[in-house]
C-alpha cells in the first residue's frame, strides 16, 4: 500500500486537550488534599458532587445539541471546570450550591455559547460571581480549619443541612474589611488574625482554593517547567496586585494592607496560575498576557479595597474576559514579512520609496 505523503509544513505537538487538563488537575492535587486534610470529610463530598454534577449536565447538553458526548466528556475540561469552582466554594457549602454553580459552569457559560473553546468567560469564575450574587449568605459561611467531623457528621453537613453556625468565622479579607469598617486601624484588625508564614500555609478560614498558597505556587510553577502556561499572565496578575498595595501601604500603612496580606489571602494565587492562564478566555500573545493579567490584579486590588465585596478576584477575571478581544484586536503580533497592519513588507518599502 502507497503511503499517502501530505505537503510540508509539518508540525506535531504531543499534547492534547486531554493530557492538558491532566496535567492542571495533577498540579491541584497537593493544595486540593491538604484543604482536605484542613475541613474534612464535607470538602471532600462537596468536591466530588461538583464534578458529578457537572458532567452529567455536560452529558446532557450534548444530548440536547445532538451531539457527541464521549469525546467532550473525556477530555477532562468539565471535570477541571468543577474542580476548580468546588476551590473556589466554602468547603461545608450545602450539596445543592456546588450542583447550581456546576449547571450553570458547563451548561450556561461554556456550552450555551458552543463548548470548549468558544466561551467568553471563565466558566468556573462566571459560577462563583454567580452563586456569590444569588446566595451570599451560603457563600461567606467559611469554617475553621482543623474542623473535621466524622463520616455521618459530615454527611449531615454537607446534605442534611446540619447548621454549622456555631463554628462559622470570616475570611481574613473579610474580618479586616468588617473590623475596619468599625473604625479600628489595619493593624488592630490583623492582629491576632494574620501570620505571614501562616497564610503561605494555609491554616486560616477560606476556600479550598485559599489553603496553601505554597502548594498552589508549587503547582503552577509545575504547569510552567511543563510549558503548559506561560509566565506572563501569573506574574502580571501577581504584580498588579502588589505594586498598588505596596503604595498605598507606604502612604497610609494604617489604613491599607501591604503586599504580602493581598498575595497570600484569598484566591490571587490559585487565579494567577489556574484562572487567568486558561488559553480560552485569555489573549494569545505574550503582552495581551501581561496586560490581561495586570488588569486583573489592579481590578482585583481595587474591589477588594473600595468595593463591597472583601474579595474580588472572580469579578476581576470577568471584566477582564469582557476585555480580551479588545486586547487580541490591538495587541497581536506581526505575521514574518508583514507589517502589524497585515500588508506585505516588501510592498511597504516600494510605496514609501
Amino acid at each position: 500500500m502507497t503511503p499517502i505523503i501530505a505537503h510540508s509544513p509539518h508540525a506535531h505537538a504531543g499534547n492534547s486537550v486531554a493530557r492538558i487538563m491532566a496535567t492542571v488537575m495533577l498540579a491541584l492535587v497537593p493544595a486540593t488534599l491538604f484543604g482536605f486534610w484542613l475541613y474534612g470529610w464535607p470538602a471532600v463530598y462537596l468536591w466530588a458532587v461538583a464534578i458529578v454534577a457537572a458532567l452529567a449536565g455536560e452529558a446532557a447538553a450534548l444530548k440536547l445539541q445532538r451531539r457527541a458526548v464521549k469525546p467532550a466528556i473525556l477530555d477532562g475540561s468539565g471535570v477541571l471546570t468543577a474542580w476548580l469552582l468546588a476551590l473556589s466554594l466554602p468547603p461545608w457549602a450545602p450539596w445543592w450550591i456546588a450542583v447550581v454553580g456546576s449547571l450553570f459552569a458547563v451548561v450556561i457559560a461554556k456550552q450555551a455559547f458552543g463548548g470548549l473553546g468558544q466561551n467568553v468567560f471563565n466558566p468556573a469564575m462566571a459560577a462563583r460571581v454567580m452563586l456569590l450574587i444569588s446566595f451570599p449568605l451560603e457563600m461567606t459561611a467559611w469554617i475553621p480549619p482543623m474542623s473535621q467531623p466524622g463520616l455521618l457528621d459530615s454527611l449531615a453537613v454537607t446534605f442534611g443541612g446540619m447548621p454549622v453556625d456555631a463554628v462559622t468565622s470570616a475570611s481574613l479579607l473579610g474580618h479586616v474589611k468588617t473590623e475596619f469598617s468599625r473604625g479600628l486601624d489595619l493593624q488592630q484588625a490583623l492582629a491576632g488574625h494574620y501570620a505571614p508564614l501562616e497564610a503561605a500555609w494555609g491554616r486560616r478560614s477560606g476556600s479550598l482554593g485559599e489553603t496553601s498558597a505554597l502548594l498552589i505556587l508549587a503547582g503552577g510553577v509545575f504547569l510552567i517547567a511543563r510549558r503548559i502556561i506561560g509566565w506572563h499572565a501569573p506574574v502580571a496578575m501577581l504584580a498588579g496586585v502588589a505594586l498598588p498595595a505596596l503604595l498605598m501601604n507606604l502612604i497610609a500603612p494604617a489604613h491599607y494592607a501591604g503586599p504580602l496580606v493581598h498575595l497570600l489571602s484569598g484566591g490571587v494565587v490559585l487565579a494567577a496560575f489556574f484562572i487567568v492562564t486558561d488559553p480560552v478566555t485569555s489573549p494569545n500573545t505574550a503582552a495581551g498576557q501581561l496586560l490581561f493579567g495586570l488588569g486583573c490584579g489592579l481590578l482585583t486590588y481595587v474591589i477588594r479595597t473600595w468595593g463591597a465585596y472583601p474579595e474580588g478576584v472572580a469579578f476581576a477575571v470577568m471584566l477582564m474576559n469582557a476585555a480580551t478581544p479588545l486586547i487580541d484586536r490591538y495587541v497581536r503580533p506581526r505575521i514574518y514579512g508583514r507589517t502589524r497592519q497585515g500588508e506585505p513588507l516588501a510592498a511597504t518599502k516600494k510605496d514609501a520609496a
